[in-house]
């Protein structure tokens, strides 16, 4: 198994190489050079293993056992995915809400340490970063961007592990006080945060700039934790698989899952879930206002907004206006045709869109690869989450408000939609108290938690201003 970028770069990497490197060094994104498959005779052994077992047996599609041997792998997701770190045996079980939309569910991945399904994948990036580094003997300097839950996911999966420091960069004012305080009470001497005065796609620009300094990049040795980073989509693929077998009882059997989409990792997991074989019908897209993604899988035009038309919303966490994991997408709608990629992204890079509503590929995305998109609103928000709490009882987030919103018409009959829980309800408690009256109640340690002093160093945006921080330590 190796790896390539996405606009062409002859070199190819191993997955321990795309772990630590990010980004490529002509600014593509890595990629399996062939997407590995899953047999059907996979699929039904797999239905009898614990969640670590199956992320194992993943994970072994993306691994050579010459890279990183079996037992290793098998040892880091078995002591990563345990009831202690995820508050249960099953790490993601499914709930109806049969109530609210016949026939959806909805699949909890925010019982990690940060309440965010960003856990899913960092608390073993965690791990892999560790072990890989310790067998290098090497220290890298992760320089990451979040609009709001990779962050914390990211800095609680990282903090006081050897060889590793975190420099992470987040929205001034755009985040929820409970994800500002999960980020910024951190004590940890590795754990560094930058809150840059803009929007979330002025951190993720900055963070992409240094990477592709490269003398700078290889002085300091930059990797990343955001989903630009491979060994976190191949993680995620894993909850698509166990929401599948956890749904069915038979590979003969169809699911459906609803994603909110936001820098497009997520669903990017679940699409290359799809083309490994699990039967999957219909990934759901759901957008709030800033609907970039929308738009394109909607009309054929990527048309990302500058930071000053990217909207403060309800949701802040999809408040993303160019979404960096597209790029991989579209390199596999266009039947990875590297030169056709770089070209679109240097549009892109320079602040244009591009058409593509034209080409057979686009006019086939839809039959070929099952995605349809739509938007939601702040008031689809408050509807939602007040609807569903009164006909099933359950609670949910503003973000998982969104993707239940826009599957709830899309259920086809004997065909399970599966919501992808984004983060639990007390994480944006001041939107869930609009929606039904009452804010989610906050544990004790998460009280103590909110009241701790917050540390973080506040600039302009600035890509030499970030590279003297991370300079320093």
């Amino acid at each position: 198994m190796k790896y390539i970028s996405t606009r062409g770069h002859p070199q190819k990497q191993s997955f321990s190489q795309v772990l630590l490197s990010g980004l490529a060094e002509d600014g593509g994104l890595m990629l399996p050079e062939t997407l590995p498959k899953i047999t059907d005779a996979e699929l039904t052994a797999w239905r009898a293993l614990p969640y670590h077992a199956l992320a194992h047996a993943v994970l072994s599609k993306f691994v050579a056992t010459d890279d990183i041997d079996s037992a290793t792998l098998a040892g880091l997701t078995k002591a990563t995915y345990t009831k202690e770190v995820f508050d249960t045996d099953e790490i993601t079980p499914l709930r109806s809400i049969d109530g609210y939309a016949p026939g959806m569910q909805i699949q909890a991945l925010s019982n990690g340490p940060t309440l965010a399904f960003k856990d899913m994948a960092m608390q073993l990036l965690g791990r892999l970063f560790e072990f890989e580094l310790g067998r290098q003997n090497k220290t890298l300097n992760i320089l990451g961007a979040t609009s709001g839950d990779t962050g914390s996911a990211a800095e609680y999966a990282m903090r006081g592990r050897k060889g590793v420091n975190v420099f992470m960069l987040s929205p001034a004012g755009r985040m929820s006080a409970f994800q500002r305080a999960q980020m910024y009470s951190l004590q940890d001497a590795n754990i560094h945060n930058i809150a840059v005065e803009g929007v979330f796609d002025d951190c993720q620009d900055i963070v992409k700039a240094v990477s592709n300094d490269l003398e700078f990049k290889r002085k300091h040795n930059i990797g990343t934790v955001n989903s630009i980073n491979w060994g976190r989509i191949s993680a995620q693929i894993v909850y698509y698989v166990r929401g599948y077998l956890a749904a069915t009882t038979s590979n003969s059997q169809k699911v459906s899952f609803a994603v909110p989409s936001g820098n497009f990792g997520n669903i990017l997991a679940g699409h290359i879930a799809r083309e490994m074989g699990v039967p999957i019908d219909t990934l759901v897209l759901a957008t709030n206002e800033n609907n970039v993604l929308a738009e394109f899988f909607n009309t054929g035009v990527y048309r990302p907004r500058p930071s000053k038309k990217t909207f403060e919303t309800s949701s802040p966490s999809m408040d993303i206006s160019k979404a960096s994991n597209f790029e991989r997408f579209v390199f596999h709608l266009f039947n990875g045709d590297a030169e056709r990629i770089a070209s679109m992204w240097r549009e892109v890079d320079q602040g244009r869109s591009f058409d593509v509503s034209q080409t057979p590929e686009f006019k086939g995305l839809r039959e070929r690869f099952g995605i349809v998109a739509g938007t939601s609103t702040h008031a689809d928000r408050l509807t939602t989450i007040r609807e569903v709490y009164e006909k099933t009882g359950s609670l949910i987030d503003t973000h998982t408000a969104d993707a239940v919103k826009v599957a709830r018409t899309l259920v086809k009959p004997g065909v399970p939609m599966i919501a992808l829980e984004t983060a639990l309800p007390v994480k944006f408690a001041e939107t869930v108290k609009l929606a039904v009256g009452f804010e989610p109640p906050l544990s004790d340690a998460q009280q103590a938690m909110m009241a701790l002093p917050q540390h973080v160093t506040q600039i302009t945006p600035s890509v030499e201003r970030v590279k003297a921080i991370v300079a320093a330590g």
